[in-house]
């Protein structure tokens, strides 16, 4: 007994959450070990890649634990400092980021490296939460929340945009699904869902006139100087746009998605699509087992973009259908504590939070089988990572802190409930 009380104050909250919390991370340790390849050649050593990512998932707990122990209505609080901070991390990542494969995503501050996007993220659910649940009435959200909510969104995506498309993209559904949640008027969503499509129509056009899809020499392999030439033309708007070309050959490649024989395959050209392919081929449905992975070698973001394809080349169909089942039920469960929620605030938060990793998880699973593009989308809570992973706890430490307020909640009712029934 008393050992169930010590476990009980220290994992509070949502049980079914921790179960799930705690399987992504048991998944996330074995899957980084046997990816961690590549990184362990490099450094030379075998157990430093993976004795890194456990330490992060610890310091990723602990601040979870604390997390869950603040109540939900100070959450909002964080606002007016968080916002301020998103944008100034989000512009100087901008003009000094550190670059990571032709990305500026990352800057160091007092020696820590993070990713201002991932503080972006959570900073945007936080104030749309807040929109939805002070602008609500009898028939729904009012009509002026709209508006505040797009104005707000003008501060953090542009921002995140230009050196992460598929971030701000992933963000701006989250914030579109958590107005339908809001019951934000239907006319509203279904004029910005048009203004929507119209704009990624002229985005695309606007990256396949401005990108350059490049060709390689047939001599030596670099970029065509009539290619060099054209990006040295364009100055400072190559500055803003330098990922236009990133962005024009993944589409280019995904739209032509022609069937290639494999002995025609260019593995040089498309590493990546090309071994998590063979990744998931050779898993022969039973998977060859934890560890035993081949394409780990090959994949150059094997721990990180494509650890799913190594999930599924270990463990085969059932463990990647039952990776999956975890993010479904950790949606769901958040919905049922949403549910139960007295107030509107930490509803629409609980549900923000997990679609953000839901929707990122799906779309994570959805590249590495090549349903999608390629991108820069990690695994939550799986792949190897430094700030996605302790943000991403805090994530979870912030659904399970509304999920102790919801379950004290529903027991308040249930007791009076009862002594209703006794008197």
């Amino acid at each position: 007994m008393a050992v169930n009380k010590i476990l009980g104050n220290i994992f509070k909250g949502d049980r079914v959450v921790w179960l799930v919390f705690f399987f992504l991370c048991i998944i996330s340790a074995i899957e980084v070990f046997s990816a961690s390849s590549a990184l362990t050649y490099k450094g030379g050593s075998y157990f430093s890649p993976i004795i890194k990512h456990v330490g992060i998932l610890i310091l990723g707990i602990v601040l979870m634990l604390v997390t869950t122990n603040i109540q939900c209505r100070y959450f909002r609080i964080l606002i007016p400092f968080l916002l301020p901070l998103s944008m100034i991390t989000l512009i100087w990542v901008f003009f000094a980021g550190q670059s990571t494969n032709g990305a500026q995503r990352w800057i160091s501050f007092l020696g820590i490296q993070f990713q201002p996007s991932e503080i972006g993220k959570g900073t945007m659910v936080l104030i749309v939460a807040q929109i939805l649940s002070v602008m609500q009435t009898e028939k729904g959200a009012d009509k002026n929340a709209f508006k505040y909510i797009l104005i707000a969104s003008l501060f953090i995506v542009p921002l995140i945009m230009v050196e992460n498309l598929s971030t701000a993209m992933l963000l701006c559904i989250v914030i579109y699904l958590m107005m339908i949640l809001g019951r934000v008027p239907a006319r509203q969503l279904g004029k910005l869902l048009g203004v929507v499509v119209i704009g990624v129509v002229l985005m695309l056009s606007f990256v396949l006139l401005l990108g350059h899809t490049p060709q390689p020499d047939t001599s030596n392999g670099m970029l065509t100087e009539q290619v060099e030439e054209k990006k040295a033309e364009r100055g400072t708007l190559d500055k803003i746009f330098h990922r236009a070309d990133t962005w024009k050959s993944r589409i280019y490649k995904f739209a032509k998605h022609e069937e290639v024989p494999p002995e025609k395959f260019d593995l040089d050209k498309d590493a990546q699509v090309g071994h998590a392919n063979i990744a998931i081929a050779s898993s022969n449905i039973i998977g060859r087992g934890p560890g035993n992975s081949v394409e780990r070698d090959f994949l150059s973001q094997a721990f990180s973009d494509f650890i799913y394809a190594v999930i599924i080349e270990e463990t085969g169909v059932f463990g990647a259908v039952f990776v999956a089942m975890l993010y479904i039920i950790l949606l769901f469960r958040a919905g049922i504590i949403a549910n139960r929620c007295e107030n509107n605030f930490p509803a629409f938060l609980a549900m923000g939070l997990a679609l953000l990793l839901v929707t990122q998880a799906l779309f994570n699973m959805c590249v590495a089988v090549g349903l999608v593009p390629v991108t820069g989308q990690p695994l939550p809570l799986i792949s190897k990572g430094g700030t996605s992973t302790i943000i991403n706890c805090v994530y979870v430490g912030a659904i399970l802190s509304i999920s102790r307020s919801a379950k004290k909640l529903q027991s308040d009712k249930e007791q009076l409930m009862v002594n209703s029934a006794t008197a």
